[in-house]
Parts: structure tokens; sequence; C-alpha cells
């Protein structure tokens, strides 16, 4: 009598990438970024949000190039559009930068940059930190049709693919102890409100300082004032960010509240 060995459900790809096995991959994105995060001693982050779409002042000069090579007029003028943003990308990248010398001048070297890992804002602030010698910062990426993978700053270990949204956010949360939010679009704003959400409603019980980094854009797309007019939100509630065009204002507030957490026993975890 033959015998026959059926693959083991564990192995069996079809089956896992099957709708019914949709719990068992949501729960992999939570248990095997815990897992990793606790090998590479990652407890705590600031994380920065904003359009991947922003790029550096060389970035853009070399898609103009090519774009007036092609005779391209309408990407000429979506460049043309995302040149006044170029600062935007800097002052992400030198924030990030100080924001890692600063951590590793610390004995448990707490804190570390966080970011969704591709391009724009998010390489901005993971290419600050990797120009500190010992420096690291995570990329929390999202499979989507239009982006290609994690940026080059970020060090394969503190790489991360995630499917699930909600996964993704759950992890840019649960370890933040700062946030700040460069200017962006659906996605900024989307992660923005549910942090914000989460705060007010009191599900984040911890303290996490918001900065809203560009205050020409922000103070335009977002006015909380006038939602705090009309009782939406509690008069108290536009208080919740700091806004701020300075790397040097948002530096120095986002270390006396981390510090001030800390003195009062809200620290790293």
């Amino acid at each position: 009598m033959s015998v026959y060995f059926p693959p083991k459900a564990y192995k069996d790809l079809s089956f896992l990438n099957s709708s019914a096995a949709r719990n068992i991959r949501i729960l992999c994105e939570f248990d095997e970024p815990r897992e990793r995060l606790a090998r590479e001693g990652v407890k705590d982050t600031v994380v920065f949000f904003g359009s991947a779409r922003i790029r550096s002042a060389e970035e853009l000069a070399d898609l103009e190039r090519t774009a007036t090579d092609a005779g391209d007029t309408a990407r000429l003028d979506q460049i043309h559009r995302l040149q006044r943003l170029t600062p935007y990308y800097d002052a992400a990248r030198e924030l990030s930068r100080r924001l890692t010398e600063w951590n590793l001048t610390r004995p448990n070297r707490d804190y570390l940059v966080a970011t969704g890992g591709g391009p724009g804002i998010m390489a901005a602030a993971n290419q600050g930190a990797s120009e500190v010698e010992g420096g690291r910062s995570l990329g929390l990426g999202i499979s989507l049709p239009f982006e290609q993978g994690i940026n080059s700053f970020v060090p394969p270990e503190l790489g991360f693919e995630f499917h699930y949204f909600f996964t993704r956010k759950f992890w840019f949360v649960y370890m933040a102890k700062a946030l700040v939010i460069f200017p962006g679009g659906f996605g900024t704003l989307d992660e923005m409100f549910e942090t914000l959400t989460l705060v007010q409603t009191h599900k984040i019980e911890k303290h996490i300082p918001v900065v809203l980094f560009g205050r020409d854009y922000w103070d335009r797309v977002i006015n909380m004032d006038v939602m705090a007019e009309y009782g939406t939100i509690a008069p108290q509630d536009p208080q919740m960010v700091f806004r701020t065009d300075s790397v040097d204002e948002a530096f120095d507030y986002l270390v006396r509240e981390l510090l001030s957490a800390e003195a009062a026993g809200h620290g790293p975890a």
C-alpha cells in the first residue's frame, strides 16, 4: 500500500492566502513585528507623518530635467507645484537627525524615529536618522500598487511591510511617545485624526505631544478654532497640537515634553 503526505496547513500557501485564513494573516501582522521589535530592543518611537510626494531639491531637479526632455507639460506643472514643499523635506531630515543625536546621548537610547517607510517626508526622516553615527529608524510600510517598498535609509531589521492598514496603525500608535506631522494628503490626515481621536476619547491614556509642522499649510487646511466655535470639539481641543515652522522650536518642544512625561512617570515603556 502506498502512502502520501498532504501539506501541513501552515505550509499551504493557497490556504494561507485565502479568505478563510484572514484572521491568521492579521495575527501575523501583530505577532511578527512584536517579536522582531523586542529582539531589536525597540519600545518607544517618535513618529513622522507626511506626504510621500514631497521631494528633495535634488530629486525634483532630476524629475524636472526628465519631464522637460520628454516635453511633459502636465508633469512639469506638478513638479513646479511641489517645489514649494521642498523645504519641508529638509526640515524633516534635520529634525529627525537632531532627535536621533539627542536620543543617542541618553543611557537607554529610548526613542527611535518611525515612519511609513516610503518616499517623501518618510524618506527624509529616515535619512536624517541614518546620518547620525549609530542612528537607526523604523519603516512601517504598507503594500500599495503604486508604492515601491521600503526606502533604503531603513535598516533591513527594522523594515516592515503590512497588508492591513489597521495593524500598521496599531504599531504606529502603540509605540509612539510623540508625533510630528508634516504637510500631507488623505493618508496623513487619516493618521493624524485617528490618533487625535484616540487621545481625545482617552483610549490612549499616555501623553503624546503632537507637532503640526508647516503653519501656512496646516492653518489653511485645518481650522480647529472653527470646529471649537461650532462646538464639534471642546474649546481646549485645538491645544492638543503644537504648530510651528521652526526645527528649533519643534525639537525643543518635543524634548521638553518627552522629559516632562518621563518625570511624571509616563516615559519610555
